[in-house]
């Protein structure tokens, strides 16, 4: 079988580098022999097409990339917003680098479907003007801005930032392209840009812990006019961006008004029972017992002492990986987990316009089957 012998073993040294690998590691991971890589590393003997193509993939690249003589540019090659999100948190892992490009390139690809369209037919963002220094004011800003009421589920809370020109994916609870590792501390993310934005919010065995992500990204997005990315130890800080982040989201989740119905005469003595005391207004707000319980220690309604207890509690709860691990029993339903209605609809519009072809659609939605996706056509006409 020929050999390409014009491979930039710079470029493979360069892609190693920024993942944190070896080159055993990278010969073990993406299929190619260590003979065969270490042969092209110390000598140039070229690979095969196949080889190539692996290692393409293996570090998310296009076959022609390793064939450009040029070194690598990061500034071309990274976007200001993944720059700005690895240098907040240079130890983020490999296959979190690997879907904030994926995020990105599927960003593009939806302006460039809505684009050949009718662009003119979708949400133009235009976020309203707040203060980042006064959060709570920003927050009822944005409230009505979103045309909340008062009882929401995620699902909710997502078609409404929609609606104002923002994408949200949520990642999937299988392995794959689209997963946040669950062993992974980063529980959610979002890439600014003035055209349009993307939050990107983990998958989480409760779907309050994906709204609060949600809203804290939003607030990200619309006080500080920023790119962030975000783990559990940002969504409990009281300081700098974070803190007015948390707050905005705490704030627009539960207003003032909605603490009011609280009854603290109520509130048992033991924190495990604090649940069963909120389960009413966590199930209509759409919110955590966490969330209620933090706004309550604000608004020195509640001590420190009875919150961190609770958050012990919690934190001590046993974890079901059933509840996390997703289930395939509705394959054709995932895209639309995963990219939200917006961006699922665009590409079956132009699947229907003829602008793309069945098998396109298929893979810029998550691979699926030609079966399952005449599945989702039906569930999302039915929606």
């Amino acid at each position: 079988m020929d050999r390409i012998e014009s491979i930039n073993r710079e470029r493979i040294r360069w892609c190693a580098n920024e993942r944190g690998v070896s080159m055993d590691q990278v010969a073990a991971e993406s299929g190619v022999s260590v003979k065969a890589l270490t042969r092209l590393m110390d000598d140039g003997t070229g690979l095969t097409f196949l080889q190539l193509r692996a290692l393409a993939e293996y570090f998310g690249r296009g076959v022609l990339f390793f064939l450009d003589q040029d070194p690598v540019n990061e500034e071309r090659l990274h976007s200001v917003q993944y720059r700005t999100l690895t240098g907040q948190k240079p130890e983020l892992s490999p296959a979190v680098r690997k879907l904030i490009e994926r995020v990105e390139r599927q960003r593009d690809l939806y302006l460039a479907l809505r684009e050949d369209m009718h662009a003119d037919d979708y949400p133009v963002f235009r976020p309203v003007e707040v203060e980042a220094a006064q959060p709570t004011a920003a927050a009822a800003a944005v409230r009505g801005w979103l045309r909340l009421g008062a009882a929401n589920t995620f699902d909710q809370f997502r078609r409404a930032v929609e609606a104002k020109g923002i994408l949200v994916f949520r990642s999937n609870g299988y392995a794959g392209r689209w997963q946040i590792a669950k062993e992974s501390p980063i529980l959610g993310f979002g890439l600014y840009s003035e055209v349009c934005p993307v939050i990107v919010v983990k998958k989480a065995r409760a779907e309050a812990q994906q709204t609060f992500t949600l809203m804290h990204e939003l607030g990200h997005l619309i006080m500080h006019r920023a790119s962030s990315i975000d783990d559990d130890t940002d969504m409990h800080s009281r300081t700098g961006q974070e803190r007015e982040a948390n707050a905005f989201a705490g704030h627009l989740l539960v207003p003032d008004a909605f603490l009011e119905h609280v009854r603290d005469a109520d509130r048992p003595a033991a924190v495990e029972h604090f649940d069963t005391w909120l389960a009413e207004y966590r199930q209509r707000w759409g919110v955590s017992g966490e969330v209620i319980l933090r706004r309550l220690l604000d608004a020195g309604r509640l001590s420190q002492e009875l919150y961190s207890a609770y958050r012990g509690y919690v934190r001590g709860l046993p974890f079901n990986d059933d509840e996390a691990a997703g289930s395939r029993a509705y394959r054709h339903r995932e895209p639309k987990h995963i990219f939200g209605d917006a961006f699922v609809r665009t590409v079956l519009g132009a699947l229907s316009a003829r602008r793309i072809t069945a098998t396109k659609a298929c893979s810029y939605l998550d691979g699926l089957k030609l079966s399952d996706l005449h599945s989702l056509e039906r569930h999302v006409v039915g929606a």
